[in-house]
């Protein structure tokens, strides 16, 4: 078992819950896994069958929630393949491996330090794989001077959640971190801990979504811009050229 989560990386607060990854060498079944809830006089919210290769139930008791995923231990091996072997960008599967890396053993010390010994080592091309994957910023990016024009603030904000995700993605490659959460939760704290990023980058990205737009549009660029020279610096064999010009393009107003 592995404490993961916020609390394994002691970055809760009081709106955290308690999580538990519970490795199981063949299928539990509903009565295992009740168990330690009627122990502790809990109370299920939520109570799922097998679903992509997990089981999973939250509860609270004594007034902290709990959220258990409880996976075979071949399965969790079989993840670690792939992120680690295959190089597997995956968001979900790096979630697995970011779990194992990261996490608090609470029991079966043999078994899941065999497993954090495969995940000890972030692997030179899975960084490569990772700044590739999320390189390109996506074709709505080249419309923005139109979205701010028309202030279409809806569609504006998506493209800006989109990069600054695409610049999480290639700065978890950077720095060879396993990515903890595929939506990039805990933002501030995971900026904190990374030794390859521009200049300030935490509260930059925090400024995108609070000056004015047309602000934010800007600097974004400008990170963009220090971002590939980053991408430059620690993967000098990739070339950037084409990416660069797409990702600083603007399209004509008569493409629009």
């Amino acid at each position: 078992m592995d404490l993961g989560g916020s609390v394994s990386r002691n970055w809760h607060d009081e709106y955290s819950d308690i999580e538990l990854f519970v490795f199981w060498k063949g299928a539990p079944t509903d009565e295992e896994r009740k168990a330690p809830i009627v122990e502790l006089n809990g109370n299920i919210i939520d109570f799922h069958p097998y679903e992509e290769e997990e089981w999973s139930e939250t509860y609270i008791t004594q007034g902290v929630k709990l959220e258990i995923s409880n996976f075979l231990t071949d399965t969790i091996n079989k993840v670690i393949g792939d992120v680690i072997i295959s190089y597997d960008t995956d968001l979900d599967k790096q979630c697995i491996v970011a779990t194992v890396y990261n996490g608090v053993t609470l029991s079966g010390d043999f078994v899941i330090n065999c497993m954090k010994e495969k995940v000890s080592k972030y692997p030179y091309e899975l960084s490569v794989a990772m700044v590739k994957e999320n390189i390109f910023l996506g074709n709505r990016w080249t419309n923005r001077e139109a979205l701010l024009v028309r202030k279409d603030w809806l569609m504006l904000y998506k493209v800006m959640v989109a990069v600054q995700t695409n610049l999480m993605g290639v700065l978890f490659g950077l720095n060879r971190q396993f990515v903890h959460h595929p939506a990039f939760k805990w933002q501030k704290h995971t900026l904190s801990s990374m030794e390859i990023t521009p200049k300030n980058i935490s509260n930059r990205l925090e400024s995108i979504f609070l000056d004015d737009p047309k602000v934010s549009i800007r600097e974004l660029e400008v990170i963009i811009e220090e971002m590939y020279e980053l991408i430059q610096r620690e993967l000098p064999q990739l070339d950037l050229s084409l990416v660069l010009d797409k990702s600083l393009f603007l399209r004509p107003k008569n493409e629009i």
